[in-house]
């Protein structure tokens, strides 16, 4: 009777969990929940999104791209070492900081302030004024002699009642600091200073005035506005968390924390932080479709990049093939200028570009003119080369398309020419290939998604896809 009991429970709660989260579509063998699809479809069309799907339109393309998913899954992908770490990069940047408590973040917080008053000591913090009159190192005697005895003067000035920030507006040649007075507004510890001004300023008490010091800069007179101990902890502790999240230490810290923990249970970071990753997974689906979601993409991305952009960058046959067979959708609404527009040093030059590329392929001409004439250290010609329209180039517009202003003479290159073509449309894939080379990607991405969807079975429970609203 008992194992009846418990067998009606587990088969009821079976039953509530997939009416909770049923099937939306299989793919592959593979059941994809409600959630799941949900999840993509809210992210992929947010406020913002421009071309934003319904629901049934985006059926489509979820199943193209778990199709592709499963084509890197069957290239093995997942098992490439580069793929393993940077997804355990991302895993780890993602649940390391749920991996610290409060109490972590305060035992460092504390760790900073202490070795910041440990750097600080006993001497504190102060704040000083000063007055400069600066004197080259290479000045002659009498120079030096002459700064000498301005700074005694208005030290003496000072003992004797002149005020120190009047004079410091005067006759100081700190500029940053003459304007106040000769006020360094800020908090400094030792070290702030050279070693000379450092140890006299230290050795004042505030309101103490030193006696004329001699640094690399010159000579200074130094007046101690205020001095202090490090501020207690607890005053400080709300600027210590605002340094932690400005530097981007909360990651940091949890790093630490975790391989202290690994390190005391005998383990490594990433066993820690997949059992991490899989316990949140467990309890919050954001994170679990989150870590699925840059899984897949990285996947997603390294077979799109072997099937389809890089096959189009490099298949320069396909690329030929594909704009002969589709050369008529390339048309221009103006004619262009095929070839270079260039300067030189010289009209021998100028007359020779031509000469150069004359009976080479346009695709050799950049070469040629470097081996040419740029090979060693004298560039003897600077040349743009391309299909221009009106407004790309200056030079093309003035000699070629009688347009625009006269090109500026470029600085010892006082020849210029242009050398080429005018062409109405588009001899070969490379003077649209930017165009030409998107639409073949296109091309390909048709290819490869008709091939998975006759490879990998799928099928679609619209029954529950009509539930989702939009």
């Amino acid at each position: 009777m008992k194992k009846t009991f418990f067998s009606l429970l587990f088969a009821l709660g079976m039953v509530c969990a997939f009416a909770q989260d049923p099937t939306v579509m299989t793919i592959n063998g593979t059941n994809i929940p409600r959630s799941e699809f949900e999840y993509s479809y809210r992210k992929n069309n947010s406020e913002g999104v421009i071309d934003k799907k319904t629901v049934k339109e985006y059926v489509d393309l979820f199943i193209n791209y778990k199709l592709k998913v499963a084509a890197a899954y069957d290239a093995k992908l997942d098992t490439l070492t580069s793929f393993k770490k940077e997804f355990a990069d991302y895993r780890n940047q993602l649940v390391l900081p749920t991996m610290i408590s409060d109490d972590d973040v305060e035992r460092e917080a504390k760790l900073i302030y202490k070795n910041t008053a440990d750097r600080i000591g006993p001497d504190g913090l102060i704040k000083c004024s000063h007055i400069l009159l600066t004197v080259d190192a290479d000045a002659d005697e009498a120079k030096k002699n002459e700064v000498k005895a301005r700074i005694d003067s208005i030290y003496n000035a000072v003992k004797n009642g002149a005020d120190f920030a009047e004079l410091a507006k005067k006759v100081s040649q700190d500029p940053g600091s003459a304007k106040n007075g000769g006020k360094m507004d800020q908090w400094v510890q030792h070290g702030a200073f050279v070693k000379e001004f450092d140890e006299a300023a230290f050795a004042l008490q505030k309101g103490q005035l030193s006696m004329p010091v001699k640094t690399q800069f010159g000579w200074h007179i130094i007046k101690m506005d205020d001095r202090k101990q490090f501020d207690p902890y607890d005053s400080l502790r709300t600027d210590i968390y605002r340094f932690i999240e400005a530097r981007g230490l909360r990651d940091q810290i949890a790093r630490k924390t975790v391989e202290e923990r690994a390190k005391a249970e005998n383990t490594d970071l990433n066993t820690l932080t997949v059992a991490q990753a899989k316990a949140l997974s467990e309890r919050d689906n954001d994170t679990k479709y989150l870590l699925m979601e840059y899984h897949d993409g990285l996947l997603l991305y390294e077979m799109s990049t072997k099937e389809v952009w890089g096959k189009a960058e490099s298949d320069v046959e396909g690329l030929k093939k594909y704009f002969k067979e589709n050369k008529n959708k390339y048309t221009w609404d103006a004619p262009r200028y095929k070839g270079i527009a260039y300067h030189t040093k010289t009209a021998e030059d100028m007359k020779a570009v031509k000469k150069t590329v004359k009976k080479l392929d346009f695709s050799l001409w950049g070469e040629k003119l470097k081996e040419v004439f740029n090979s060693d250290s004298i560039i003897r010609v600077r040349a743009e080369k391309g299909v221009f329209k009106q407004g790309d180039n200056a030079l093309v517009d003035s000699l070629v398309f009688k347009s625009g202003k006269p090109a500026k003479v470029i600085k010892n290159y006082p020849y210029r020419d242009v050398c080429g073509k005018v062409i109405k449309t588009p001899e070969t894939y490379e003077d649209v290939k930017g165009q030409v080379v998107s639409d073949y990607q296109e091309y390909l991405e048709k290819q490869w998604v008709e091939a998975l969807r006759n490879k990998y079975s799928f099928s679609v429970n619209w029954e529950e896809i009509d539930k989702i609203k939009e």
